[in-house]
């Protein structure tokens, strides 16, 4: 088993999150994505759409998607658990790891790499109006989370889960494009305080 990562992209953090808080080590390689080792014919071969994180099992199977590599861990070792332990949890979990997703992960990509000079030849085309555009888009998220952490702990309610770990993974992205929590988002700047604070954030 082997999973391909690269450090200090947002994505792979996810996984690497969601495996330390399991206690789970996996053998990693390093794709170096700004020189383009996505884009060789044998990682193209593991994932088509050459990006990063891919998990290949030992019988070479490759599962490529942050959520569905979490998943397969999920299954395989269900404790303790970061998707739910009953319909009603995993679909809570489920909704509020798609709302961090589409709310903040999606459009902190976008304003990133349609503006980044580094992602020119990576983002073709980038369309700098689409990352402005976006730009306002993550400021509501944080506003809405704000609101929504009023009254819990952690995204899904008094559980850890993946949806924290998708959240906690946008909003310290969103620094590199400049968008950091406004200062009073007190609700979000407590969970994101805690959050970081526990031993797996440093995966």
């Amino acid at each position: 088993m082997k999973l391909y990562d690269t450090a200090g992209a947002p994505n792979p953090r996810r996984v690497r999150i969601f495996l330390a808080e399991k206690g789970i080590q996996v053998p990693t390689e390093q794709v170096d994505i700004m020189s383009k080792m996505a884009k060789t014919d044998a990682f193209t071969t593991l994932n088509p759409l050459q990006r990063v994180p891919v998990l290949e099992l030992d019988d070479g199977t490759a599962i490529s998607e942050s959520v569905a590599i979490c998943r397969y861990f999920e299954e395989m070792h269900p404790e303790p658990p970061l998707m739910g332990r009953n319909a009603v949890e995993k679909a809570q979990v489920e909704m509020w790891n798609r709302r961090a997703e589409f709310g903040v992960f999606a459009p902190v990509a976008f304003a990133f790499r349609h503006s980044h000079p580094a992602m020119s030849e990576l983002e073709v085309p980038q369309v700098r109006e689409w990352a402005e555009a976006n730009r306002p888009k993550v400021l509501e998220a944080f506003r809405f989370f704000d609101q929504v952490l009023s009254d819990r702990q952690f995204l899904a309610g008094e559980m850890f889960s993946i949806a924290d770990i998708t959240l906690l993974c946008a909003v310290d992205f969103a620094r590199v494009p400049k968008l950091g929590i406004p200062e009073d988002h007190a609700n979000l700047k407590r969970w994101h305080a805690e959050v970081s604070a526990r031993q797996s954030a440093k995966a």
